[in-house]
């Protein structure tokens, strides 16, 4: 396949022409200075690294409903919210069926990699790498520990099978107990998540405090609290949709100001298709509704390169021969690129040639 049009990627938008083979990129060039092979297939567009969905709860998929009416604790809040009642009603061979499902809709949608924070303790960690098994899909599982307060044999169980740990807020533990749980995740070298400032506002001592790898929505934060997050070189993930779901959002515009390393995640699989672009479609559009707009650029590089830099794998975030992540093409006009893809991708557009599971993702 040859694509004459643009790149978007860690090097930024740039006008180019781009030969794939089988899935990699075997040669680049400025626009229109690559020549097509005979019956080589040849489309105008965008190629860009597959992107990252940094923050789901797959588990949830069990159950699309609308959800009832009540604040956000109520649905989410362990173990009585809505969405631990219809955990454990829901059959183990139920929520199989949902994960799969909703990976297969983030395959389609090009998707290289997703984090997940996986409630229901070591079993639900082992329930989503069953799920995911076959899929072409990398999934980063945060296991969440059951016991409160939270047991160190827990976590050490949770970890030997984990990709590391998820918690639901600072709030909600012991600062004791988060120091244990962040020394343990770095000696296994494994990763330690935290919700903050999501409804409410918390301090930033008592997220920052305890070293974690990523935040994840600081709907809450003031501005000030962002130059801490951003100061503390600490990654975020955000989820718009989910945010205003419940009457709040992230204040893009000041993680941009304010220098923060962003990441974009569709939340609750229950709540949202896990579609990353019609998260960065709607985080675009509804920052212009309170006059406070973020940047197509910032937003793009959200899905496309700073979760490959949190992954420790920035090099998969170049549209480059070698990358270890392979391409996908979008079939959008190639002026603009940042706009194009943040605002107008839709998963018909998006060509991605068949190919094997991606190396060089850290398990």
């Amino acid at each position: 396949m040859l694509v004459e049009g643009a790149i978007l990627d860690r090097d930024g938008p740039r006008p180019a022409s781009v030969r794939i083979r089988a899935g990699r990129v075997v040669e680049v060039g400025q626009r229109g200075t690559l020549r097509a092979h005979p019956d080589e297939h040849k489309v105008r567009g965008i190629v860009t690294p597959a992107p990252v969905n940094s923050h789901t709860h797959l588990g949830d998929a069990v159950s699309v409903r609308e959800p009832p009416a009540g604040p956000v604790e109520d649905l989410v809040a362990a173990p009585h919210g809505y969405k631990f009642r219809v955990l454990a009603t829901a059959t183990r061979a139920a929520k199989v069926k949902a994960i799969r499902a909703a990976l297969h809709r983030m395959e389609v949608d090009g998707t290289e990699a997703v984090v997940d924070f996986r409630e229901e303790g070591l079993e639900g960690v082992r329930l989503l790498r069953h799920a995911a098994r076959g899929s072409p899909l990398r999934v980063l599982i945060l296991g969440r520990p059951l016991r409160r307060p939270i047991d160190p044999g827990e976590v050490r169980a949770l970890l030997a099978e984990a990709d590391g740990i998820g918690l639901s807020s600072a709030r909600d533990e012991s600062a004791t107990s988060l120091r244990n749980v962040s020394r343990a995740c770095r000696a296994q070298g494994k990763r330690f998540a935290l919700h903050a400032s999501e409804a409410v506002r918390e301090e930033p001592d008592s997220f920052l405090d305890p070293k974690p790898d990523l935040l994840v929505h600081l709907a809450k934060a003031t501005p000030d609290d962002l130059e801490r997050v951003a100061e503390a070189r600490v990654s975020v993930a955000v989820c718009p949709r989910s945010n205003a779901l419940f009457a709040r959002q992230p204040n893009l515009a000041g993680m941009e100001r304010a220098g923060v390393a962003l990441l974009l995640g569709t939340d609750n699989a229950m709540f949202h298709a896990p579609s990353l672009w019609r998260e960065l479609e709607f985080a675009y559009v509804a920052t212009r509704l309170k006059g406070r707009p973020v940047s197509a650029g910032y937003l793009a590089r959200a899905a496309l390169v700073e979760p490959y830099r949190w992954l420790g794998i920035p090099e998969a975030a170049s549209v480059a021969v070698g990358s270890p992540v392979h391409p996908i093409v979008l079939q959008l006009p190639p002026d603009d690129p940042e706009y194009q893809v943040v605002t107008r991708t839709t998963e018909h557009l998006i060509l991605r040639p068949a190919r094997p599971r991606a190396p060089g993702i850290p398990p």
